[in-house]
Formats: structure tokens, sequence, C-alpha cells
């Protein structure tokens, strides 16, 4: 099928794949950011649907890659796949120390999530893609807020939390367009597109809510008052800001790469490719702008 509108002529380096040895473990406090304890449980639920949503990311791409003739494009999809690997392990991670810290329950949150996305396995390839590329569309508005506004959201926040968070968004960026023009190459129904975009946006937005419920709840805060003000608050905040990428991506003529990228992006980039790899990078978040200035973890 004839695609929705040409890919933009853009020079794009290829995609990397930062094996980032992030240290978790139960020193982290679940309150991440002390001054946003439901902020700290609304990012920690996004965690717990990771190791779930991404491999069946992957799974759609790699079986799209055997469709696909485009030789740059497929190179793509696999960076694509490298990036969310490296995403989905280290989230993994994170959130079994979550579960250590107090929060066992967050098991059975795993469980139904994993066979969840079991079922949405059994879908057809079409669908799986429209659905890929519709949460990868939400994800664009959700790492422009994180990153415009990193200052107010992660200042004086546990650094660890704060260095997997941001460098998940700055590789989200890098691979923005690859699910979009994968499904274009596979299937292109502009339809189909829309419906992927606004399942799969709101899919993993119920999902999170799970996770964070549960903590919230563990914490005796889910029935307080102020504290489902301030959640409310930050909810209607995600989706102002993810609303614009998804209204951008209702236009016949959208393409992610129209879309500027955050300048914090290759700043991050550029400070981390000077690193010694092998050691853990960090970002300072008592900086006011949480500048890309790594520090050692010790």
């Amino acid at each position: 099928m004839k695609p929705e509108m040409d890919k933009p002529e853009v020079s794009k380096p290829r995609i990397e794949i930062r094996k980032i040895p992030f240290e978790f473990d139960t020193s982290i406090p679940p309150i991440w950011n002390p001054a946003r304890p439901e902020w700290s449980h609304m990012v920690n639920g996004a965690s717990l649907t990771m190791p779930y949503l991404e491999p069946f990311l992957i799974k759609n791409l790699r079986e799209a890659i055997e469709l696909i003739d485009d030789n740059d494009l497929k190179e793509d999809a696999r960076g694509f796949i490298g990036q969310e690997a490296q995403h989905y392990t280290n989230h993994r991670r994170y959130n079994e120390t979550l579960k250590h810290n107090g929060y066992p329950e967050l098991a059975d949150v795993e469980a139904s999530m994993e066979a969840g996305f079991a079922d949405l396995a059994k879908r057809s390839l079409a669908w799986r893609l429209a659905y890929t590329a519709g949460f990868e569309t939400m994800t664009m508005g959700i790492t422009e807020w994180l990153i415009n506004q990193r200052g107010e959201l992660f200042r004086n926040a546990d650094p660890v939390v704060t260095s997997l968070v941001l460098w998940h968004m700055v590789e989200e960026t890098e691979h923005k367009s690859v699910a979009y023009d994968v499904y274009q190459a596979v299937s292109g129904n502009y339809f189909l597109r829309i419906a992927g975009l606004l399942y799969g946006s709101l899919h993993v937005a119920i999902l999170s809510r799970r996770g964070y419920k549960a903590m919230l709840m563990r914490d005796g805060t889910w029935s307080q008052l102020q504290s489902r003000i301030r959640l409310w608050k930050m909810i209607a905040r995600f989706f102002i800001q993810a609303g614009p990428a998804m209204l951008r991506a209702l236009m016949p003529g959208y393409h992610p790469d129209k879309v500027n990228d955050p300048v914090w992006v290759a700043r991050w980039s550029d400070a981390y490719a000077g690193l010694d790899q092998a050691h853990l990078p960090l970002l300072n978040t008592r900086h006011r702008d949480i500048a890309p200035e790594f520090t050692s973890p010790n």
C-alpha cells in the first residue's frame, strides 16, 4: 500500500546502542524525588510496563524486517531493537528494587501486564505495527515534556533514576521515526495508524496507572485528598504535554522527522560520547538545569 507521504530527505546518524552500566540497589528510594512523591510513582508505574511493552515492540519490528526491502530502514529497525532491549533490561532491574523496597504486590501487576501483552501479540502484524508507531508517537510528546521541564521534574531527585529516565528519553528521540517508517513500509493505512495511536497510548497509560495506584495505596496516600489533587495535576500535565504530539500525528502529512528535537538531546549525546563508557555516568540533579555534566557515582 502506498504510504501517506514521502519520508523527508534528512541526513541522520546511525542509531547507537549504548550499554550503560546503571547500578540499581536497594538504597534507591522508591520515592526518588522527595518533593514529588506522586510524580515518582507515576514514573515507577511507567517503568513497570517496560519489560512487557518493549519486548512486544521488538517482536513486531523483528517480524516486519522480513517484509522490508529498504536496507537503511532495516538497519534503523535493528538499531531500534537494540536500544529498546537495553531500555527494558535496565527498567526490569530497577523494578526489582521497587518490589524489594516494600511493594511486593507489584509482582501481581507485572503478571497481568505479561498476560495482556501475550494476548496482543496474537493480533495481526499490521495492527501491532500501528500500535507500535502510535505508542512511539505519544512518547515523543512525553520526551519533549521531560526534557524541556527537566529542572522542575528532576531537580534534587535521585541521580540514578533521573539518569535512567532521561537516557531513555534521549534514545526515544534518536529512533523516533523508525516505528513510523516501518509501519508505512508494511501497511501505510492511515486509519489503522490513527487507531493504533489512540489505543497504544491509552493502553500504556492504563497499565502505568495500575502500578502507581498499587504503590500509592501501599503508601497510604491514595485516599488522601491532597495527594490525589497533586496526582491529578500531574496527569493533566501529562495529557497537555503529550496532546500536541498526538494531534500532529493525526495530520495525513505527518512524519516524525518534521518535529524538531529538544536541544538538550544533542547536549547529552555530545557529553556522553566523551566518557569512559565502562563506568556509570550520572546526571547532576543538583544543577538547576540538570546539565549533561556527568558525575561519578562515588
